[in-house]
This record gives structure tokens, sequence and C-alpha cells, in this order.
């Protein structure tokens, strides 16, 4: 097969295209903490569990789309963009797969519960942490018009007013998180120790749904300023 058919029917019009693929798939699993999580504070175990393997096969679908761009992505031909900023894009991407893997499976294996008390800013907090992600897609999906301008005019300023409003989301989620655990505090003497550790532990990880989504975003910033 020539090689530019090849690269065309790898990218498309674009050699970034695998990448908004991917971290299409992410967002859809990141986004499954929501219903997961609405059906842990109900104790609806049998749906914990549907969602629970709906986000294990989102992040195998992803791992799959990584694992085709890494393998495919040239090495001798120049890109409009670096072939390692595209691959440490794409590692921050698939991070944010697997934390919402690890947290619905931490949470599905002990069948973790929640104070009541906890429950309404506790959503509250993974919505917005999730917003951290979409925000991170949105700004990813202008890479192709990035390439187009030559990164270069009001695309630039358009891609980094997108970051500016996710590190905005994301200092937003560290507050948030500040409270929830302020909250936890407030009641761990009447939970079993081991069961506050953990919770302790998922409210981390989910935060860090959103800090690594800030980080794709970083990624990308770096990429305007070379």
């Amino acid at each position: 097969m020539p090689p530019n058919t090849y690269m065309s029917n790898l990218f498309g019009s674009s050699p970034v295209k695998p990448l908004q693929k991917h971290m299409a798939k992410v967002l859809a699993c990141a986004a499954e903490l929501i219903p997961f999580f609405e059906a842990v504070f109900k104790q609806d175990w049998d749906e914990v569990a549907q969602i629970r393997a709906n986000i294990s096969q989102l992040e195998r679908d992803a791992d799959e789309l990584k694992k085709e761009l890494r393998l495919n992505l040239p090495k001798g031909l120049m890109l409009p963009v670096s072939r390692r900023d595209l691959l440490e894009v794409l590692t921050m991407q698939d991070k944010i797969a697997n934390k919402a893997k690890d947290i619905s499976g931490l949470v599905l294996g002990r069948k973790m519960t929640f104070p009541p008390s906890m429950v309404e800013d506790y959503l509250d907090y993974i919505e917005r942490c999730v917003d951290a992600t979409n925000q991170a897609k949105t700004a990813i999906n202008e890479l192709d018009e990035l390439v187009e301008t030559g990164f270069r005019g009001k695309e630039v300023e358009l891609v980094e007013s997108m970051i500016r409003k996710l590190d905005a989301i994301e200092q937003e989620t560290d507050a948030k998180q500040v409270g929830i655990r302020s909250q936890l505090f407030a009641v761990e003497k009447e939970l079993p120790p081991v069961e506050v550790m953990f919770t302790y532990e998922i409210i981390e990880w989910i935060g860090e749904v959103a800090d690594l989504s800030q980080r794709v975003g970083s990624r990308l910033q770096l990429m305007l300023a070379r």
C-alpha cells in the first residue's frame, strides 16, 4: 500500500483523528461514573455491577484505540504535531479511563456505602470532575483546526480560553474535594475505620479524574507554545 494511502486510511484528514477518537471513548468511560454512583447511593448493586461492566468495556475499547495509535504512528514521518506530544497527550487520556475503572472496581468490590449527609455534595463533586474531562475533550477536538491554521491566529486564542476554563474547573474540583473530606471527617468516628480509609481514597481518586483531564490541557498548551 502506498504510504500516502496508508496514512489517509489511518488518520483520515488529520493525524490527530485517532487521538480525538480515543478521547471521546475516555469521556464516555468517565461519564459512566455519574450513574454508577447514583446506583451506589441507592445501593442498587445489580445496577452498579452493570454500569461497572460498561466502564470496563469502555476502558478496554479505549485501550485498543491507544494500542492502535501507538503501533501505527509513523516514527520517521514529519507530522504537523510532534510524535512525542501526541503520545504524551494519549498517555494522560488513557490514565483517565484507567482511573474510572479503578474507582468503580474498588467501590463495587467492597460494596461501599456513603454517609447520607454527603450524597448530594458528593454527586456534585463527581459531576464537576467529569465536566473537566468533557472540557479536555472539547479542547482536544480543536487540534484539527490548530493544525490547519499552523498553530496561529484566533484558533490559538480560542483553545487557550478553553484551557483556562479547564484549569478553572479543576480548581473548583479541588475546592469541592476539600469540602467533601471535611464532611467525612465530621462523621468518621461513627463509621468503621477501614471504610473511612477507603472512602478517603475514593474521594482522592475521583479528584484525579479532574487532575488528569487538566494535564491533558497542559500538554495541549505546550503544543501551542512550541
